[in-house]
């Protein structure tokens, strides 16, 4: 028992709580991320995926997608959000604000985060190489393999990351808790909508998800980290405006 509360002690005092809790959720993402992925090379999850494929179809209609038509074109809009370019534009748009603020090493950060998450997600979908569903007419078109989906991963990794580093310079709660909430709103529509068009199975985005936040919650960290060296701008507390 003493044993522990010296261990306790030792954490309070060198490691902050917050820290700790984003080292667990980083190695539990990473851990779901690969229990998953065995999973659905064995074969496990394919009557799963398959039923909740379905679920999106029209009933005696493989090719229509549950809902009237205009659904489906937002769906084509919702997924365009976790393509490439509009990607690119979000994260330039958010560096320009850090320029704007003189905060070079956050954009330093920032594109280096980014753009060591799309290297991350290609070579997953290289390495798992899984086939598109085969078992409804896609709804756009498709090039690359299925695991993980690369729209999700990559949606969770810049938006989720972008949400974070703005959040972090934010001078209220509730201008934190919008940034953070509209990252994690953009991330499950484009994750969704590349199940309801047929795209990806429903497994593929789910291991999107997991590795793309186990990702972001790794550069919070770094960021975290690089701030007690000055490497980046330091987060404004609540009430603080911040630098003009």
């Amino acid at each position: 028992m003493t044993a522990h509360l010296r261990a306790l002690g030792w954490l309070k005092r060198n490691v902050e709580l917050r820290v700790l809790a984003g080292l667990v959720l980083v190695v539990a993402g990473g851990w779901a991320f690969a229990e998953l992925a065995d999973e659905v090379l064995e074969g496990e999850t394919r009557s799963l995926d398959e039923a909740l494929l379905m679920m999106f179809r029209t009933p005696g209609d493989l090719a229509d997608p549950i809902g009237p038509g205009w659904v489906e074109v937002m769906g084509r809009d919702v997924t365009a959000l976790g393509g490439v370019l509009v990607l690119s534009c979000f994260t330039f748009a958010v560096a320009g604000f850090f320029v704007i603020r003189r905060a070079w090493g956050t954009v330093a950060f920032l594109l280096a985060s980014v753009g060591g998450g799309i290297v991350l997600s290609q070579g997953a979908k290289l390495a798992f190489d899984r086939p598109r569903p085969e078992v409804v007419p896609h709804g756009v078109e498709v090039i690359t393999s299925s695991f993980p989906s690369g729209h999700s991963m990559m949606a969770a990794v810049t938006y989720l990351t972008l949400g974070v580093l703005v959040a972090r310079v934010m001078p209220s709660r509730a201008l934190k808790a919008y940034a953070l909430g509209l990252a994690v709103a953009l991330t499950v529509l484009v994750g969704v909508s590349r199940v309801y068009l047929g795209v990806h199975w429903p497994t593929d985005v789910l291991a999107g998800w997991l590795a793309g936040a186990a990702w972001a919650m790794a550069c919070v960290l770094g960021a975290h980290w690089l701030e007690r060296r000055g490497a980046v701008e330091p987060a404004a507390p609540p009430g603080d405006a911040g630098p003009p």
